[in-house]
């Protein structure tokens, strides 16, 4: 078959009949996620009518410069909120998770008590009922915050009980906090990373299909055991479990819209390259900038928000196959 008429077969032509046929979320335009996907580095910057003016994209050179920009930028909404005597709510992630290495260096360097601070861990591994592991386990994310932000950070660190994390007991409260906080005038910002099927914490786009419009889906604040992709548990498998799939659960507690877009700001994070040209978040980044919102999109969402989403160059080159 010529090349060129290889090429105009779309995607979706090629699923029918196929493993793939109901495998990707319902709701998926695959031509149009597609089309976002063309092009090269200009069409990460060119702004959409979507976003809002406070938005933007920034490049970043290396995984060093990309850690330590994104890092920088969460210390600064620190900072900021110190100086000026507000409480600062702040939603985070595990993933990515080498900036906070900088955060606590510019937070120490500034001397910056973190006690104005109340953290909300937007997500954690669950069985089915949204229980999980202790947060001593290796794998849990409320380990993972503590030895990479809390105990690092000393004597400025936040206060044990104003952090939150997403276990069964503590995630369906997680609304109320940060509303009370809010009426105390306390500033929300969210710091995320996307997933390879454009999810937002763990709120998967195929939970799109459980409700009956984008109003309903926007006020859901959370969801214990929610049931996950099959491609962010290879995701996850492939960047946290090195290949191994079997220790991935394939449940996760997770906030929802009704908390991430509420957000006074937000700070997002691409770092899915592996080397050798080899990535797998240069769709993930494309389809966010450019899809617009949509509730099968969820990440589609964050660019209608004041902030910044630093990605690393790489990920802006043509997706393009390459042959090695």
């Amino acid at each position: 078959m010529p090349e060129k008429n290889a090429a105009a077969l779309s995607f979706m032509n090629t699923v029918k009949g196929s493993m793939l046929e109901g495998f990707y979320p319902a709701g998926w335009d695959m031509d149009r996620i597609d089309a976002c996907c063309a092009g090269g580095p200009e069409e990460i910057f060119r702004r959409r009518p979507h976003w809002n003016e406070g938005f933007q994209p920034v490049s970043c050179q290396n995984i060093s410069d990309f850690n330590m920009m994104m890092g920088h930028e969460i210390a600064r909404e620190i900072q900021n909120c110190r100086g000026a005597g507000r409480k600062l709510a702040l939603i985070l992630p595990v993933g990515p998770m080498g900036m906070y290495r900088w955060t606590v260096y510019f937070l120490k360097e500034w001397n910056v008590d973190c006690s104005h601070v109340f953290c909300f861990n937007m997500d954690e591994w669950s069985d089915g009922d949204g229980n999980t592991a202790g947060p001593e386990s290796p794998g849990s994310f409320q380990n993972a915050m503590r030895t990479a932000l809390y105990d690092p950070l000393g004597v400025l660190t936040v206060p044990e009980g104003q952090r939150n994390f997403a276990t069964r007991g503590n995630l369906p409260f997680y609304a109320r906090k940060i509303a009370d906080l809010r009426k105390d005038g306390a500033r929300l910002a969210t710091v995320f990373g996307i997933g390879r099927v454009f999810h937002i914490a763990f709120w998967e786009p195929h939970f799109a299909a459980e409700f009956a419009d984008a109003e309903e889906w926007k006020r859901q604040t959370h969801r214990l055991g929610a049931k996950l992709h099959p491609l962010t548990v290879e995701q996850n498998a492939v960047t946290s479990f090195k290949s191994r799939t079997g220790l991935v659960p394939c449940t996760a507690n997770t906030i929802g819209p009704g908390l991430f877009l509420q957000s006074d700001y937000v700070i997002g994070g691409c770092d899915g390259a592996f080397g050798r040209g080899m990535q797998w978040q240069g769709a993930s980044l494309r389809v966010t900038l450019r899809h617009g919102p949509d509730i099968w999109v969820p990440s589609g969402f964050m660019p209608t928000l004041p902030g910044k989403l630093f990605f690393l160059s790489e990920l802006a080159e043509p997706l393009e196959a390459e042959l090695n």
